[in-house]
């Protein structure tokens, strides 16, 4: 028995293949394309388990992929492969066509010529499911009810317009053909791995290297916060109990404004960054303006990007009746397992702020 993972070397599918392989002995099979978000290294520890296959290769190329279905002979299937950053959705929209829409078209073709192949209980059992995005439902206003799985999708960028037109690929091909589906739309993740693009993750990085942190327009927008590994547990109460063609939605019930999730990271750092690392503080002094107070006086308030969604928001509700699912962890609790992970794993993070990283987040915030 084994399930095949696409987007396995980024952010949440590296978590999950974790989380996984923490839960259970069966094997995972994580294909991935390598992009610049999706990190090998990520999952070096489990190169020599024997529970673990990694392979290089993209959703996109459907004979590739119909020929690992036939070998590996997964019964499930579980995709995570995507863009996903908005900022460059809006610099760069044809990846996230291609990846998202086309890539996530020719991953059904396979699944479902692999699903017809199969026959007795192991088609009856055969699953595959799609990860997505709140951000397809559009943006809410202060007082609107959370977003939930019979909102009408709304995308206002051409990153959730690519997950929104995935969404409804899968959905069709349930109606359409009976393939096996199920999809998740999950609110923001934050946690271990994730790539200094994202608001978290870049407001430590830049913290630590006494360089600016910048947040857009007012700081106001709020968003609904989920820990990486709750996420995780209820991508498995899906596969596990799910019903076949249905959407399940997954959120952190943590609604929080962008400012106020940097003023918790930058006090986090005031409170954990050791006193005994004498360098790291000096370069932070030296480069913060003599009025700035602590890592606080490092935000810069930039330009808004075009079509910001002012706020997202996630009715778990149904996850929660159908599967018995919440989230185990409390904002407090996760934020601070982030930042203590980014602190004791400063290496994975210069090995992945690369040049061209810097000139992305120049181009972007400057």
């Amino acid at each position: 028995m084994s399930i095949l993972v696409t987007g396995g070397c980024g952010f949440i599918g590296t978590n999950f293949i974790f989380d996984w392989l923490a839960q259970s002995d069966e094997k995972v099979i994580n294909l991935d394309l390598l992009t610049y978000a999706g990190n090998r290294l990520n999952l070096s520890t489990l190169e020599s388990d024997p529970r673990y296959q990694f392979i290089e290769g993209d959703i996109g190329d459907y004979a590739s992929l119909l020929a690992r279905l036939q070998e590996y002979r997964p019964r499930a299937v579980i995709n995570f492969a995507a863009e996903s950053h908005v900022d460059r959705s809006i610099h760069g929209p044809e990846d996230f066509i291609q990846t998202n829409i086309v890539g996530t078209f020719r991953l059904l073709e396979a699944v479902r010529a692999y699903w017809r192949q199969l026959e007795g209980d192991a088609k009856a059992a055969f699953r595959c499911l799609h990860v997505s995005t709140d951000e397809v439902y559009g943006s809410l206003e202060a007082g609107e009810p959370a977003f939930s799985e019979t909102n009408r999708y709304q995308p206002n960028s051409p990153y959730s317009a690519s997950k929104a037109s995935s969404d409804h690929l899968v959905r069709s091909y349930y109606h359409t053909y009976g393939l096996p589906v199920l999809t998740t739309n999950c609110s923001n993740n934050y946690g271990p791995y994730q790539f200094p693009e994202k608001l978290i993750p870049l407001m430590i990085h830049n913290a630590l290297a006494g360089e600016s942190l910048p947040i857009y327009g007012d700081g106001q927008q709020i968003r609904d916060w989920l820990y990486v590994s709750d996420h995780c547990s209820a991508i498995r109460s899906v596969l596990c109990a799910g019903k076949v063609g249905e959407v399940y939605n997954i959120g952190g019930l943590n609604e929080i404004t962008n400012i106020d999730i940097v003023y918790t990271v930058c006090d986090l750092l005031e409170e954990l960054v050791p006193e005994n690392m004498n360098s790291l503080a000096s370069a932070i002094n030296s480069r913060r303006s003599p009025q700035a107070r602590g890592f606080r006086g490092l935000v810069t308030y930039v330009a808004d990007r075009p079509g910001h969604d002012r706020r997202y928001a996630i009715d778990a509700s149904k996850i929660g009746r159908e599967l018995d699912w919440r989230p185990e962890e409390t904002f407090e609790s996760g934020i601070r397992k982030t930042v203590e992970w980014y602190l004791q794993n400063q290496s994975w993070v210069e090995a992945i702020t690369s040049g061209e990283y810097r000139n992305w987040i120049d181009t972007h915030y400057r």
